[in-house]
């Protein structure tokens, strides 16, 4: 696993509304994405995320189109947790809903961050979805990020 991530940007979230859509799957490690991503925009200063639950990772992007389109926030975060099992389906799950939420972000001008782990095994989502590490954090910061990349370019 790579222990990367990217330089943190302080962004100052005061204001910032954000939406976080959840997937059922695999719950728990969801659930700890979930909640790393909400206490990083809150400690921003961001508002209370809007949480919203549905079953699987195929079914975010419908669910972040619908939300793009009939709200305003500064940026969209779906989380989902996808396990290689005996087929390739976890590879068509992260190919098309990966495609499809860039789609969305730029047909709706609003930020999508896609946070859709797609992994070989149970023990590489728990290495991404852990105390020590957990992509949740990033998630939000990219959604900070980019909430305040766009507020810039609208004013100019």
């Amino acid at each position: 696993m790579s222990l990367d991530i990217p330089s943190i940007q302080e962004i100052d979230g005061s204001g910032m509304r954000f939406a976080v859509i959840a997937s059922r799957y695999n719950e728990a490690l969801v659930d700890s994405l979930v909640r790393h991503a909400c206490a990083t925009l809150e400690a921003a200063g961001a508002v209370t995320p809007v949480i919203e639950r549905v079953p699987g990772a195929a079914e975010l992007p419908f669910a972040a189109s619908t939300i793009a389109a009939h709200t305003k926030f500064d940026a969209i975060i779906v989380i989902g947790v996808v396990i290689a099992g005996d087929t390739n389906h976890h590879e068509i799950i992260g190919d098309s809903t990966a495609t499809a939420l860039l789609d969305i972000s730029i047909a709706q001008k609003v930020p999508v961050i896609n946070g859709i782990l797609v992994v070989n095994n149970l023990a590489q989502a728990e290495a991404r979805a852990g105390e020590e590490i957990n992509r949740g954090k990033e998630f939000a910061q990219a959604a900070l990020e980019m909430a305040a990349f766009t507020k810039k370019w609208k004013t100019k």
